[in-house]
């Protein structure tokens, strides 16, 4: 989480380019991990 907000900061408030493509990387694995921590949520709510 603290990679996609420094990178996503970096990209609004210095335009940087670079920062904006880590910063997406960062979110395809925190949706990962999300889905992951859903699934096991729920399993442990049954």
């Amino acid at each position: 989480m603290n990679v996609f907000t420094d990178n996503a900061d970096q990209q609004v408030e210095k335009s940087n380019k670079a920062a904006g493509t880590r910063a997406r990387k960062a979110s395809l694995e925190l949706e990962k991990l999300l889905k992951e921590f859903r699934k096991v949520s729920i399993e442990a709510g049954k």
